[in-house]
């Protein structure tokens, strides 16, 4: 099959295009550098087709529209669609004309976890922009699905990790290598409430397999949508201990009430933090392994290890 990636060079797409083209599928990639962010340009890469295009820019000119709609194949995946107009054209610009349209998502579109762990088909209640925006896209594409049959499905990924970039880190924040040099070292890590608020992180490639699957399994998975993380959530305190424990340490906790989390990290911190709390994203894969035959290669400890081995081996932390 002849697929489309948009945005195919960033944390999903480095692992999504060299899964398909390995597969044997011809691949045409639309990003604004020909070169993968994440992995090895020499591995499958050099069997792409390049259109190098700014989207933002081209949505702004009217551009996007005719050249999305000037392209013919059988397969599109749109890793970059963060709103409801954005996709709007997509489905335009292809409806009636492909045999499948995979959309990235995310679980924001969740809202807050009330039920865990959370199953696609309970009630979205977003309270963020992004995730409000990412609802309303999943909202659209099933109307169209049940309307005119256009064949839409939704992957939601939780927080995506690899081995070049850091991950949400053990206190729900991106705060460089701050906290693992803390719990590396025994230093003291200071956590929300009593650290049982949860992160669900996934890696990129995991994230890939779902998306592969979900096209090599089109007839279950059109018209649903699925989570693509790992197979069980992971809270703050776990996560310290899991990080510590890769250096022969016990974490050092500090607990304290939400609010007091403001004195011990910066303000952007904290909002990160106080979001990730809040929330405690804990989603269920159970749709995905039945229907798709999804089996995450990476548990969340796994992700930490191969992302602190990476900043270890780059010089990014340093004991």
């Amino acid at each position: 099959m002849k697929i489309l990636v948009v945005g195919g060079t960033g944390h999903i797409g480095s692992y999504l295009v060299p899964r398909v083209v390995m597969s044997g599928h011809e691949v045409i990639v639309v990003a604004r550098r020909s070169e993968p962010q994440y992995t090895d340009p020499r591995l499958g890469w050099p069997a792409v087709e390049w259109i190098n295009a700014d989207r933002v820019e081209d949505e702004k000119s009217g551009a996007w529209g005719k050249r999305m709609a000037a392209v013919d194949v059988d397969v599109v995946m749109d890793l970059i669609a963060y709103s409801p107009d954005q996709n709007q054209i997509m489905m335009e610009a292809f409806a009636g004309r492909v045999s499948h349209f995979i959309h990235c998502g995310t679980v924001w579109a969740y809202g807050p976890t009330t039920r865990a762990p959370y199953e696609e088909w309970f009630t979205r209640r977003p309270n963020t922009d992004y995730g409000i925006k990412k609802a309303q896209i999943e909202s659209d594409l099933l109307e169209q699905y049940h309307r005119n049959g256009f064949p839409a499905t939704m992957i939601h990924p939780g927080h995506i990790s690899g081995r070049k970039w850091l991950p949400i880190d053990p206190q729900g924040s991106r705060d460089g290598v701050g906290v693992y040099e803390k719990l590396a070292t025994g230093k003291e890590v200071f956590l929300p409430d009593y650290g049982n608020a949860t992160i669900h992180h996934v890696h990129g490639d995991d994230v890939a397999q779902l998306f592969e699957r979900a096209m090599d399994h089109r007839g279950a998975a059109i018209g649903e949508s699925f989570s693509a993380v790992t197979k069980y959530a992971l809270s703050l305190t776990e996560c310290c201990r899991c990080v510590a424990g890769f250096f022969g340490k016990e974490p050092n906790l500090k607990y304290v009430p939400m609010a007091e989390m403001k004195q011990h990290v910066s303000a952007a911190s904290f909002g990160i933090i106080h979001e990730h709390a809040s929330h405690s994203p804990c989603a269920s894969i159970a749709q995905g392994e039945r229907l798709l035959g999804y089996n995450p290669r990476y548990t969340t400890e796994q992700i930490y290890y191969e992302s602190i081995d990476y900043m270890l081996e780059s010089g990014e932390l340093k004991i």
